[in-house]
Formats: C-alpha cells, structure tokens, sequence
C-alpha cells in the first residue's frame, strides 16, 4: 500500500488517540465542579460547531455534486440520527444498568455511553470522507497533498473530541486506563470507514451525505439531551457558556482553516 495512503489513513486516529491521553494529564479522578461545567460546555461547542462545519456542510456539498436536492439528505439523515439517538435514550438504561444502581450513577452512564456512541458515529462518516480523498489521490482525481491534509485537518479537531469521551469517564471513577481505552476507542471506527470507503468507493460515495448528516443529528442530540442540562445545573451556569462558546470557537476555527 502506498505510504501516503497509510499516513492519511492513521492520521485521524492518532489525534482521537492523543486527546484521550489527556486523562494520564490529570492528577485526580475527582474535577472540580466548575471546571466540569467548563468541560461540558466546551465539549457541547466543539460538537455543535463539528456538526455543523464537518458533517451537515459537506453533506450539502455532496448532495449538489450528486445532481440531488441540497438539503435533502442533510434533512433526512440529521432527522435519522436524532431519532436513532432518540431509541437509544430509552434502550440504553435496561441495556447496561440494573435496579440497585443508585439514580446519579445511572444518569452517569447514560451520558458518557451516549457521548461515547455520537462521537463514535461522527468519527465514522469522517474516516469515510478520508477514504474518498485517498481513493480520489490514487486515481489522479486529487493530490495526495490534499488528502493528507485533510487527514490532518480531522486529526487535529479529533483531539478534543477524544478527551471529550475520556475525561468524564475519570470524573466518573473509572481508572485512567479504562478512560483512555474509551476515548480511543471512539477512534478506531475512522481508519476502519476509510479502508472500507476506498474498496468500496462506489457503492459508499453515493449515501455518504446521509451518513455526514446521520452523525451531526446524533451528535446533536446528545448536546441537547445531556450535556447542556447538567452544565447548566447549580451555580455559576455562565461557566458553561462561556466554555460552550470556546469550544465552539475553536472547532469551528479548525474545520474552516484546515477542513
């Protein structure tokens, strides 16, 4: 296999991978409340602006390329993913947690289950469109250049999405170990999208603006429904908004310079 195809393949995986290295940053598993409220704002910004500028643009995008109506599939799949991530709200408590376990650990392991499945899901139509750039370089449609620095444009917005999905969890109890393998795990899913894209180019390209779509509904929906309720709880909400607003920022900063 070509080096360059190799390194665009790995690259958004090892910025998932150094983001959720962040957990082995902090000294205790406990973090203190407001800076948690920082962290819960910062993550719903950073998806919210990722949604936006990473999934449901492009979708757009596509869609146009395709000859097919413009918000079509971006309406459709967001709509999809909302719903998707709607069923399993209500799967997810009789799936993983049992009638002893106390109420806030409940709520606890819905959120972080739900964070772990939208980031999970926004990773992988992202490793797909690194599977067209590459497929694209190796048929002359595209520079290699070009496809490596997308690839390296979604490393760099990966990395906060990896601490998103591993730094609760600590806060949560679970070991620095555990946290990591979570967060990274929330990564695998992108290398795996572009080998399967690039074998299977034409069969995958055509759906791919439902897809982009289908992960910012999800990824929508766990800001609404999880992460801007607790945020916003208790004392000193505007901590949240102000992290809420640099997260936001900054994603939405890396997607337009280097998306």
């Amino acid at each position: 296999m070509d080096k360059g195809v190799i390194i665009g393949i790995i690259l958004p995986f090892v910025g998932t991978l150094l983001g959720s290295a962040m957990v082995f940053v902090m000294k205790n598993k406990s973090i203190n409340k407001n800076i948690e409220r920082l962290l819960l704002g910062f993550a719903g910004g950073v998806m919210v602006a990722a949604s936006v500028w990473s999934l449901i643009i492009p979708s757009i995008e596509m869609a146009k390329q395709q000859n097919v109506v413009a918000y079509l599939p971006a309406s459709i799949g967001f709509m999809l993913g909302i719903f998707f991530l709607l069923g399993l709200d209500e799967l997810i408590p009789h799936l993983h947690l049992h009638s002893d376990t106390p109420e806030g650990s409940k709520a606890n392991i819905k959120k972080t289950t739900m964070m772990f499945l939208a980031v999970t899901l926004h990773n992988l139509p992202e490793g797909m469109a690194v599977g067209v750039a590459l497929a694209g370089a190796l048929k002359g449609n595209i520079t290699m250049a070009s496809a490596i620095a997308l690839s390296i444009g979604i490393a760099i917005q990966n990395f906060p999405e990896g601490s998103i999905v591993s730094m609760p969890l600590l806060s949560e109890g679970n070991s620095k170990s555990k946290a990591f393998y979570y967060g990274t795990l929330s990564g695998i899913v992108e290398p795996i999208g572009a080998i399967i894209t690039m074998l299977l180019t034409s069969i995958v390209v055509p759906i791919l603006p439902f897809l982009l779509s289908f992960a910012a509904g999800a990824m929508i929906y766990v800001v609404i429904e999880e992460l801007i309720p607790e945020a916003m709880e208790g004392e000193h909400t505007n901590v949240a908004t102000i992290g809420f607003a640099i997260g936001f920022v900054i994603m939405m900063i890396l997607d337009v310079s280097l998306g």
